[in-house]
């Protein structure tokens, strides 16, 4: 009997009817079923477990199965909704390689499936050490804590609680027993119109030592338990998976709290939720994690419930950047993201926070007011003066700055000093080879370590060749000795990010990395077929300062334009645009994509099954809604409404998509400036940039497509880089 082996996966790529077309094979009457994971890509399955679906070729034989050499046929059930098609959950998987062997009248069928533990990694790396775990500080719905951590990797036993939405005061609170039926329980009408009672399953627990919550409709009276098979009356069959914010201080912890998913607008529309806390950036400023668990929490939703119709990826800021880089770097994990303040990655974000601390101390210790405030705002580009100081942040007070790039900062404005006490943290005095709470180190399984350091991250930062303050200069704001002056002397930082007079270097393998793995947000992988709605930030408006400036939706745009050549599948939306609406024209346009039974490809799908209200606008303060295609600058009603900042790089010359970590350098030339310049004054030019000028033109240094599905281990498959060795 011959065998045939098919390793291939399609997690839910817009919905189940999908999955057929992307098994690992087929053929005639005499091969053996096609064998495909549901739950996970067969490379990648976690905790002992994986959902999995048989094709059969010989519908009226019965299918035998074997996994590891025991007989797992019975496990087999025939899913009503797919004629041909068996699915099992298998359990009991060992650590490592396993061989699943199904036949069916005919072949046989060889799935080979590798197994990690609950608490990973799979694809991020090491595991990162200390790690304070924060399960006797997480908060329960129903009162009380977790309780302590059961090991070193911060586990928790599983546990299921029932809640129910109150009918008169609209709040979640603890079912007394499955079969209570109280007085107050609200009934709830799913956007596919079904009427059950208000009961919610929620579902706690820990994975890749993150606490994960996953939430859904169920009666526990009148619906079955749950499974895969065995769907809630009141699950739309949908899934949203909400992300948080933060960055500052997300790092060596488990985090104590998470976005809920306790969500009525969700819940009762009938979506299921999950989530967890190391997919809240304030907990965990690293997208590969964050992307690592969001595919294990997935599969425990996959495993429980069932493939959902399709998710849809959410959130704001930080949750944002999870969004985005799930989207693109993992394909099919979402189907489709909807994303608040969005922003395209931190790590392209870390150069205007070092930009605005470079900034803040040459304006006000270096050049003590010899620059007005409108000429530090145009060297700038921000709306607000404010913004430099609040960017740079060098006394601890914005949570959301420069702060995240210095080794030592966030332990002495006490955002982490109850996590990681003195013993582990970074002195570069007394404790060097301490914990380091940087954007960098925390992704240090990515980036490298540099040679002759305990262990400090590379980085992919740079500044040299950049002509801060250009544009000013050209438009008559600066003269040219402030020009001058601002770039012989604006300086750069060390490893410990503190100001140098010579500028930042960067490490080109880092930056290579950065570019090849994601963590520079590309969007030519996932993000170039599924549909993106981006609403932009509104900092610009803040007099005290805000992050989350609007360029930075722009900038995303500009990014799928480069890389796929246009940005139909994007919508941008203004920062008053309702969230829920938001939602629902995701829904709308991904069960429109679904129901499309063409030829197109998916792209063509995305775009021609767009919903008509689902385009760019912006709102006005009284909720009046204006169509008009979005920019970043220029005229129109949306502009006029909320006027756009630039930032540092920008006013260099960098490009809206702000994706260049490294620029390419060229000489100096007279071509580049507005203002007539002696041949004495580019000579003075040329000698502060010995090396030249940045080449905006050009892609920048290492600049490359990302890779989709790296790994940097332990998992073999699409590894990248393996910091260990």
């Amino acid at each position: 009997m011959t065998q045939r082996s098919f390793r291939h996966f399609c997690l839910a790529a817009i919905g189940a009817a999908a999955l057929a077309a992307c098994g690992g094979g087929g053929g005639d009457d005499d091969d053996g079923p096609v064998l495909q994971t549901l739950s996970s890509r067969p490379e990648l399955v976690s905790g002992g477990d994986v959902l999995v679906e048989a094709a059969l070729t010989e519908p009226s034989q019965p299918l035998k199965a074997t996994l590891n050499g025991s007989d797992v046929s019975a496990s087999f059930k025939a899913d009503p909704s797919r004629p041909g098609r068996l699915v099992a959950l298998l359990t009991g998987l060992k650590v490592g390689t396993n061989e699943l062997v199904a036949s069916n009248g005919g072949d046989s069928t060889t799935l080979q499936l590798t197994n990690y533990p609950i608490t990973g990694p799979m694809i991020s790396g090491p595991h990162e050490t200390p790690f304070v775990c924060k399960t006797q500080d997480f908060a329960m719905p129903t009162g009380g804590t977790l309780g302590n951590a059961l090991d070193a990797n911060c586990s928790v036993a599983t546990r299921v609680q029932y809640l129910y939405r109150t009918s008169d005061t609209n709040q979640f609170v603890a079912l007394p027993t499955p079969t209570t039926r109280p007085a107050n329980l609200a009934m709830a009408t799913t956007n596919t119109g079904k009427r059950v009672p208000y009961i919610v399953r929620l579902e706690t627990g820990t994975i890749n030592r993150s606490i994960y919550q996953t939430a859904i409709l169920h009666d526990p009276v009148n619906d079955p338990a749950p499974g895969p098979l065995a769907r809630p009356a009141g699950w739309n069959g949908k899934l949203i998976y909400p992300l948080g914010g933060g960055c500052q201080g997300g790092w060596y912890t488990q985090g104590p709290s998470l976005v809920t998913p306790l969500n009525d607008s969700y819940l009762s529309n009938g979506y299921g939720v999950a989530t967890a806390t190391l997919n809240t950036f304030g907990n965990n400023c690293n997208d590969l994690l964050s992307s690592e668990t969001i595919l294990m929490v997935k599969e425990r939703f996959v495993e429980s419930y069932g493939v959902p119709t399709f998710t849809i990826g959410t959130g704001s800021s930080g949750g944002a950047y999870q969004s985005n880089h799930t989207a693109d770097n993992y394909p099919g994990t979402f189907d489709g993201i909807v994303t608040t303040n969005s922003f395209p990655d931190a790590l392209t974000g870390m150069i205007g926070l070092g930009d605005a601390r470079l900034l803040d101390i040459y304006f006000n210790t270096k050049r003590a007011g010899q620059f007005s405030a409108d000429q530090q705002r145009a060297v700038s580009g921000f709306r607000q003066l404010n913004e430099i100081a609040f960017l740079s942040d060098r006394t601890g007070t914005s949570g959301t700055s420069a702060r995240r790039m210095d080794p030592t900062a966030v332990y002495q404005d006490g955002t982490l000093n109850a996590g990681v006490g003195r013993n582990f943290r970074y002195d570069p005095a007394t404790n060097p080879t301490g914990a380091r709470a940087t954007v960098y180190d925390h992704t240090v399984n990515v980036y490298g370590k540099i040679a002759g350091t305990p262990g400090f991250a590379q980085r992919p930062l740079d500044n040299v060749g950049v002509q801060y303050g250009l544009k000013a200069f050209n438009d008559g704001v600066i003269t040219f000795q402030q020009f001058l002056d601002l770039n012989q002397n604006i300086g750069g930082f060390d490893i410990d990010f503190k100001p140098t007079a010579a500028r930042t270097v960067f490490y080109p393998e880092a930056t290579r990395r950065a570019y090849e793995s994601g963590r520079v947000l590309y969007t030519g992988n996932g993000m170039a077929s599924i549909p993106i709605i981006t609403r932009h930030g509104l900092g610009d408006a803040v007099t005290g300062g805000d992050i989350h400036l609007k360029y930075w939706a722009f900038s995303i745009r500009e990014r799928l334009i480069k890389a796929n050549g246009h940005a139909d599948n994007q919508v941008i939306v203004g920062s008053r645009a309702p969230v829920e609406l938001l939602i629902e024209q995701m829904d709308r346009w991904l069960t429109a994509v679904k129901a499309d039974t063409s030829n197109r490809t998916a792209i063509q799908k995305v775009v021609a099954n767009k919903p008509a209200d689902a385009v760019d606008a912006c709102w006005t303060a009284a909720g009046q809604k204006i169509v008009e295609p979005m920019t970043a600058f220029g005229s129109g009603q949306c502009n006029t409404i909320d006027p756009t900042s630039s930032a540092p790089n920008l006013v260099a010359g960098s490009p809206l998509a702000a994706d260049i970590v490294k620029c390419q350098l060229k000489p100096v030339a007279a071509s580049d400036y507005k203002q007539t310049l002696t041949a004495a004054q580019l000579q003075q030019i040329a000698a502060a940039f010995p090396g030249g000028v940045c080449d905006w033109s050009k892609p920048g240094v290492e600049q490359r497509p990302a890779k989709p599905w790296v790994s940097f281990g332990p998992s073999p498959v699409n590894l990248m880089f393996d910091v260990t060795k």
